[in-house]
């Protein structure tokens, strides 16, 4: 990162540096407000025009025993003055509010980096609680870095002396002292933190009061201590003119699906069952009641589901919300939307398995049980998002595809771009696409008669006919065994069963799919770097830094999973390797060395944490060389455009 100092005119004894970008992370126990306290700086630093990602890190226990390295919460954010793509491999300051957090952490600081530690945790009790022999404050171990040693806890005492809370409770505000301060270095805005916190607890004043003050009292530390020698500003982003606000993933799928129902003139019904990390899906289309958006929140996944589907039957645009163990739990109804041949919209926000396996992290593991993960030839379409931004975008072609083909369509978020934020670009509702639906309005029974058939096909798309029942004349039926065709009387023929499996699987291999393009800027690339889903970011890093390294390599990125783009084929045959990151074990890759008989180096990872830039750049340099016969080359790789 490139730095430049100049003395600040407000504080003669402090320096001001000013740099690219920096990567801060908040960690303390499950209790301590790490998320509340990232989520405000990362606020803040959109609010001053940063572009920004960020990675949120929580225990999967709603509380689990304080002071122990299984309770850490953590908070990333990465915010710089140009477009970025990833939270950071490595934080460049770490706030760490007791000694699990700092055992936890400080491996992933790179020596020269910060380090702001609140002192006040740490008694012998709690080291011992996750095993320092010795306090790492006195021991020598931290001489690597630069150490600030603040009472955190003590001070925010003092600052609440006057509040009438109690100890306990003025110790909780912490958290705001920690914030302050690092606004004070960072030189970021602190209105809308002030607000936020007085609309916040509105109706507790004196916990507002609390929280203001030691807000300002970890501001105002930083003012008047002599302690830090360094403040630091990062400029703006120079980024596309338009109105921006900050969004998750599961915030922009909300507001995805609140938009397709408002352009396909349907109302919405969501039915689900709170699961993480999905349930902010559900909390947030749940205040959207205004644009006729109905949320259920069901006794289970299956109920939760068969209320989607039922939906759908009675012409709404159904829509269910889960993770990889409650898609498990739904595959039956999955199948039987795909033989009623409805249009339903599933959101699978992926966590890492199998069964309850890891809650709160993330993973791409459930590809193949999108693809297969029923009884019997059931296709579905399948789409991913790339960026949390991206999920509004996905939503809206989810529910194309849906409603277009009648089908129930897959679509794979993962805790990362869930809970991950950045800078979205709000759209101008002009430019978004019209998803009208027209309903059968009367019979069209092939024979003359005046029946409705329920499986008579559009040519085109092989979708049928959409009847809302209670519509005079359509009357029919619909169940979940084996339909004739165009009648759609049951039948146990084994000629018309070969036939609607057939005409199932054909409708989603004809689904419409733009290309895929790739991003080769010599076009001399003989390398592709291949993802999907969230390795979007680290993938498109990690490029960065093997070109700014002087070596070619090319990307692209499958946002369309099932059906594949046509062209994906004839580009991955353009290339002497394609390399393709994977939060599981292989999965795409065995899927598209079987489609292409096409040779895919797989590099996986299921840690339930994000890919890192610098493993993939070196990754991809050394294909490069396998592939250019090159062994050794003298390449340097940076971290400087992340």
């Amino acid at each position: 990162m490139s730095r430049e100092t100049t003395t600040s005119p407000a504080n003669a004894t402090t320096d001001v540096t000013k740099l690219d970008r920096v990567v801060i992370r908040f960690a303390g126990d499950s209790g301590d407000g790490m998320q509340l306290t990232g989520d405000r700086f990362t606020s803040e630093a959109a609010a001053f025009g940063n572009d920004l990602a960020t990675l949120p890190n929580f225990p999967a226990e709603i509380r689990a025993p304080q002071g122990t390295i299984p309770g850490v919460s953590s908070f990333q954010v990465h915010f710089a003055d140009y477009d970025i793509l990833t939270p950071g491999d490595r934080p460049d300051v770490l706030v760490v509010m007791n000694p699990a957090a700092l055992k936890s952490n400080v491996a992933d600081v790179p020596h020269g980096g910060i380090l702001i530690i609140n002192t006040d945790e740490f008694s012998k009790r709690n080291l011992t609680k996750v095993g320092y022999d010795a306090n790492p404050l006195e021991d020598g171990s931290l001489e690597p870095y630069q150490v600030y040693e603040v009472g955190m806890s003590t001070l925010t005492q003092g600052a609440l002396a006057d509040t009438g809370l109690g100890k306990k409770d003025a110790e909780r505000c912490k958290n705001m002292f920690a914030l302050g301060l690092l606004s004070w270095m960072y030189h970021r805005p602190t209105e809308s933190t002030e607000r936020f916190l007085a609309e916040k607890f509105a109706n507790k004043p004196q916990i507002a009061e609390a929280n203001l003050l030691a807000f300002r009292a970890g501001w105002n530390y930083g003012e008047t201590t002599e302690a830090f020698a360094n403040t630091y500003e990062v400029a703006p982003a120079k980024l596309p003119q338009g109105t921006y606000r900050q969004i998750t993933g599961n915030n922009a799928l909300a507001y995805g699906i609140v938009a397709a129902g408002q352009q396909s003139k349907l109302p919405v019904v969501l039915g689900s069952y709170p699961i993480t990390p999905a349930s902010d899906i559900l909390h947030e289309l749940s205040k959207h009641k205004n644009f006729n958006v109905t949320t259920i929140q069901a006794e289970d996944e299956i109920a939760g589901i068969g209320a989607a589907l039922g939906a759908a039957y009675g012409g709404a645009l159904g829509v269910t919300s889960t993770s990889g163990p409650g898609v498990a739990l739904k595959s039956e109804t999955i199948g039987l939307a795909v033989m009623t041949e409805l249009p339903l919209l599933v959101i699978d926000v992926q966590r890492g398995g199998p069964s309850t396996g890891l809650p709160t992290k993330t993973e791409q593991a459930d590809l193949l049980q999108a693809m297969f993960g029923r009884n019997g030839e059931s296709p579905v379409p399948i789409v991913a998002p790339c960026t949390p931004g991206d999920c509004f975008d996905i939503a809206l072609e989810a529910v194309r595809i849906a409603l277009t083909y009648r089908t129930p369509v897959m679509l794979l978020s993962d805790g990362a771009i869930a809970n991950g934020s950045e800078p979205w670009l709000v759209p101008d509702v002009a430019d978004l696409p019209d998803l009208s639906v027209e309903f059968a309005s009367e019979p069209n029974a092939m024979d003359g008669s005046d029946e409705h058939w329920p499986y008579v096909r559009n040519t085109d798309t092989l979708a049928r006919e959409w009847a809302v029942p209670g519509t005079p004349g359509l009357q029919h039926r619909i169940g979940g065994l084996e339909k004739a065709d165009n009648q759609g009387h049951i039948s146990y023929d084994p000629d018309n069963h070969d036939r609607m499996v057939r005409l199932r699987q054909a409708k989603i291999d004809g689904i419409d799919v733009p290309d895929i393009t790739v991003d080769d800027p010599g076009g001399n690339a003989r390398v592709l770097a291949l993802g999907w889903g969230s390795s979007f970011g680290p993938i498109g890093a990690a490029c960065r830094r093997v070109r700014n390294s002087g070596m070619d390599i090319a990307q692209a990125h499958l946002r369309h999973l099932n059906p594949l783009p046509a062209n994906l084929g004839r580009i991955l045959e353009s290339y002497d390797t394609v390399v393709l990151p994977e939060m599981n074990m292989g999965q795409l890759a065995m899927l598209l060395r079987s489609r292409y008989l096409t040779d895919i180096r797989s590099y996986t990872k299921v840690a339930g944490l994000p890919f890192r830039a610098a493993e993939l750049a070196e990754v991809f340099t050394d294909i490069i060389n396998d592939t250019e016969g090159s062994g050794e080359a003298d390449h340097v790789l940076t971290e400087a455009t992340e």
